[in-house]
């Protein structure tokens, strides 16, 4: 059964006129969810926008980062220098002053043009990671400096054991030194209880070494923790809250859109999806099953199937796309009619919005307009 059983078609209107011209597989976004998203994340952060450090990785739509502006968000993470590129020349439109962590550990030609990025937007805050001492040097000037935590998902990081190591680091990064950023993105257990334990567990041993740190005579400004996953236990971790001189902040991206496996992960958030991939009726190749035009190259795959659910339908099950085709198994329903138009809820939204150069943002009284996705992709060369 579909995690968005509850939901129906008519949640989700286009006016006919516009599905009649929309090209598909093509991304749409209902900018009332979004809003209503983003208000739903703040309650959960006790009202205070200023505790969420939003990851931009989902979004990548500089339109749906004003609304994040109007709600009072300030703090941002970003995961490619274009992504930060878009926000840093946002904030300087809007007049607005804030606070850029390319939470990525940057190396190269990447790392020197977000130096000259920072330099450029000079009224702006930008952070990047780091993860070793030697590489402190070679940070550009401009920036500050998050020590990278290895909370046990072994992705990147110093093992939040290692004080030795997070020690030089942090004695190294003096004077840029903006805090500490602990991913536990890898904690996903299906039993709400247990994955809570676990994520307390690496709060108390984080804590701990915030202990440390201050008793050497260090200051950890900022501590942040939390994608989707657990931003929820997070934020019920009251010793993260109450943290001397250190500002404790949540990071999580995908609530801003949510997706179907979001629903699942975290069934009592009050979520309810705001982008969807735009798909027709293609083909009705067998009994029982249809094919629409949203494959791998509309719709990621890589978090397994069924790659996405279709709304409106929760008899439905899309089997394992190809690239430019979905199959649907019907489960004994009607086959719709070539032609039908469906809207996809995905199972992993960020990468999917990826995929798309522009998206259809629709509001409330069913107006539109088409942007760009302008932080998708990566640049060839920074430049000149």
């Amino acid at each position: 059964m579909t995690p968005f059983a509850h939901l129906h078609r008519s949640d989700y209107a286009l006016a006919p006129e516009l599905s009649a011209r929309l090209l598909s597989p093509s991304l749409v976004v209902f900018l009332g969810q979004v809003r209503a998203n983003i208000r739903r994340v703040i309650e959960c952060a006790g009202g205070d926008p200023d505790r969420w450090r939003v990851h931009l990785k989902t979004t990548k739509i500089p339109a749906i980062w004003d609304e994040l502006l109007i709600a009072g968000v300030r703090h941002f993470k970003c995961a490619t220098v274009r992504e930060a590129a878009e926000l840093l020349a946002l904030l300087d439109k809007r007049g607005i002053s804030g606070d850029v962590l390319l939470a990525y550990p940057l190396v190269g030609p990447a790392l020197e043009y977000l130096g000259r990025l920072a330099a450029t937007h000079d009224s702006q805050r930008v952070s990047v990671l780091c993860e070793d001492e030697e590489r402190v040097q070679s940070i550009p000037k401009g920036l500050g400096i998050f020590i990278d935590l290895n909370s046990g998902m072994n992705r990147t990081g110093i093992p939040v054991g290692d004080k030795d190591s997070i020690l030089s680091c942090a004695r190294a990064a003096q004077g840029r030194l903006a805090g500490l950023h602990h991913y536990d993105g890898h904690l996903h257990d299906a039993d709400l209880d247990q994955r809570r334990q676990q994520i307390f567990e690496g709060y108390d041993r984080l804590v701990e070494l915030v202990g440390t740190l201050r008793s050497q005579g260090i200051k950890v400004n900022e501590v942040i923790t939390a994608g989707t996953p657990a931003f929820l236990s997070a934020l019920e971790y009251a010793p993260l809250r109450e943290l001397e001189d250190s500002r404790h902040r949540v990071s999580p991206g995908t609530v801003v859109f949510h997706d179907a496996r979001s629903q699942v992960e975290n069934p009592g958030l009050g979520l309810n999806p705001a982008a969807f991939v735009f798909s027709r009726v293609v083909s009705q190749p067998c009994h029982g099953q249809i094919t629409l035009d949203a494959g791998s190259k509309a719709l990621a795959a890589e978090a397994g199937d069924p790659a996405a659910h279709v709304l409106g339908h929760p008899e439905w099950t899309a089997l394992s796309p190809s690239e430019e085709h979905l199959p649907v198994d019907l489960g004994n329903g009607p086959a719709p009619e070539r032609g039908s138009t469906c809207l996809l809820i995905p199972r992993h939204v960020c990468p999917t919005v990826n995929l798309a150069e522009e998206a259809l943002l629709v509001e409330s009284d069913g107006s539109h307009t088409v942007v760009r996705v302008s932080a998708r992709a990566h640049d060839l060369f920074a430049p000149g």
